[in-house]
């Protein structure tokens, strides 16, 4: 038997966990889409998209908690297409959505890169990057970055793109979930011997050859399938509420 929670409450207890005003974000985090006045039932997924929003209905949810929501920095402001019809979808079943960006990649107990780091064994003693949303910490005896990426395709169940370096022992590994490529260079400056993102673009291939610093990219969606249902699997258990987590494979 779950609790009646209102919306009001879950949103303020979320924003204050998440700390979302310290935060400088590509969009609005919170309360993204408003349903139904009382939330009994949770789902959770990576990402708004319309399959995610499809099966919290078939749950019977009444608050979806996602990392990537619908509103960004620049889009076009009108409802329509393919925005408009997810949007649609919430709102004919009264469900919240509640979306958390960088506070969620950031969360030192929930966040994206605390989880990811617990799934491979690895635990930050540091921070680095703009807003220290990277993580860094000792890798243990696992061996050289070839080893690393070994272990990482065991952890998330996907094989990662490895730009080696120059073959050095990894000793210190930073990491930091989906597209932070571009934070290989702080990375490096951090003292680390092998980083790990989700995305991976054209320059880090030069930077791991000139630097000897080992790049991985595991997956966009690999690396930040952990925040979400974690932070709801909170949330559901503080306030007696039940919880889903809904995967939708993406191979981005």
């Amino acid at each position: 038997m779950s609790n009646d929670v209102r919306a009001s409450e879950l949103q303020t207890y979320l924003d204050r966990l998440l700390a979302v005003g310290e935060f400088k974000d590509y969009g609005p985090n919170g309360l993204q889409v408003e349903g139904t006045a009382v939330v009994r039932r949770l789902a959770s997924a990576v990402t708004a998209s319309r399959a995610a929003i499809d099966a919290a209905v078939e749950a019977g949810a009444d608050a979806l908690i996602v990392h990537h929501g619908l509103f960004w920095r620049g889009q076009d402001g009108r409802l329509t297409g393919w925005l408009a019809e997810r949007v649609r979808r919430l709102m004919a079943h009264g469900i919240h959505l509640f979306a958390y960006h960088l506070p969620l990649d950031a969360h030192a107990e929930f966040g994206n890169n605390a989880q990811l780091g617990l799934r491979l064994g690895w635990r930050a003693d540091a921070r680095f990057g703009e807003q220290d949303l990277g993580f860094i910490g000792d890798a243990g005896a696992i061996g050289d970055a070839a080893a690393v990426a070994r272990h990482v395709a065991q952890a998330l169940g996907r094989e990662p793109l490895l730009l080696p370096g120059d073959g050095r022992a990894v000793r210190r590994v930073a990491w930091c979930s989906g597209g932070a490529q571009g934070y290989f260079e702080a990375a490096i400056a951090a003292g680390a011997d092998l980083f790990l993102t989700g995305e991976v673009s054209e320059p880090q291939a030069h930077l791991a050859r000139e630097t000897g610093v080992a790049f991985l990219a595991c997956g966009h969606h690999a690396t930040e399938r952990y925040g979400a249902p974690a932070l709801a699997a909170h949330v559901a258990e503080r306030f007696g509420l039940e919880h889903r987590f809904i995967d939708i494979d993406n191979p981005a």
